[in-house]
């Protein structure tokens, strides 16, 4: 199969000519916006809080469901992802459903992103206590700035926000679709990723600054691997190069000539 058409191969415009260099501002304009005026923080949390019933809409189950529909959306995406390679596998004479350079971009942005980046490596190690934690929501802990790594949460902490990074993850899959798809389908993502994080805000599982920092951090991850997997990705990346490869073990899987 040939290279991606120049519609796929650069999909990221909405943000503009130097995704990086954007997604890098937005991390130091938030940290600079937050540790300056860290009573933003308070205040959102705040709309979302009252002295008798505390953060009230963890209550609600219809809450509750749209936030698991992020787990759904993102194991559907994945399924069709491992599947695109498993068809190619079985028909190794046609071109992959989605292409392998696509794939492994996708695949190595949200393991390395939301899930080893902010799950495993932020929340485990920043310590910041969730608002629900924290003595002005009725909780022990105080207040703790952005960035500041302390020991009033041992793991799973607020800083940042996991699932406001699987959330704006899905830009990037909205990113990579068909010219005709793909501006509404980025509104779309984009909007259902705010409202998510809105839904984690009022829970009282993260502060403003969480969502927003998750954001720019995933989207500044997302933008250095697509550019070295997808806009101008080494020789061994290239998606004609990968389509061969798949080819030839797909043949071999059938016994065939590899």
């Amino acid at each position: 199969m040939s290279d991606p058409t120049p519609a796929r191969r650069h999909p990221l415009p909405i943000i503009g000519a130097h995704p990086i260099a954007a997604a890098l501002g937005l991390v130091l304009i938030a940290t600079a916006i937050f540790l300056a005026f860290p009573q933003i923080d308070i205040w959102f949390s705040e709309l979302f809080y009252r002295s008798r019933g505390g953060f009230w809409l963890r209550k609600s189950d219809l809450l509750g469901f749209f936030r698991s529909t992020n787990d759904v959306l993102i194991a559907a995406i994945v399924i069709v992802l491992l599947a695109s390679v498993a068809v190619k596998l079985a028909r190794p004479e046609r071109p992959s459903p989605v292409p392998p350079n696509l794939v492994i971009y996708l695949l190595s942005s949200l393991v390395l992103g939301p899930l080893l980046l902010v799950n495993v490596w932020f929340k485990n190690t920043w310590g910041r206590p969730r608002p629900i934690q924290v003595d002005l929501f009725g909780g022990a802990a105080p207040y703790v700035e952005v960035w500041r790594v302390t020991d009033w949460c041992d793991r799973n902490c607020s800083f940042v926000s996991g699932e406001a990074s699987s959330a704006i993850w899905l830009v990037a899959v909205a990113l990579l679709l068909p010219n005709p798809y793909r501006v509404p389908a980025t509104v779309l993502t984009a909007i259902y990723a705010v409202l998510l994080s809105l839904n984690r805000i009022a829970f009282g599982g993260h502060f403003l600054s969480d969502v927003v920092l998750s954001f720019a951090l995933t989207l500044l991850l997302v933008a250095v691997l697509h550019r070295f997997i997808v806009a101008r990705p080494p020789t061994w990346l290239a998606n004609a190069r990968l389509e061969a490869g798949l080819a030839r073990i797909g043949r071999a899987l059938r016994g065939g000539a590899a």
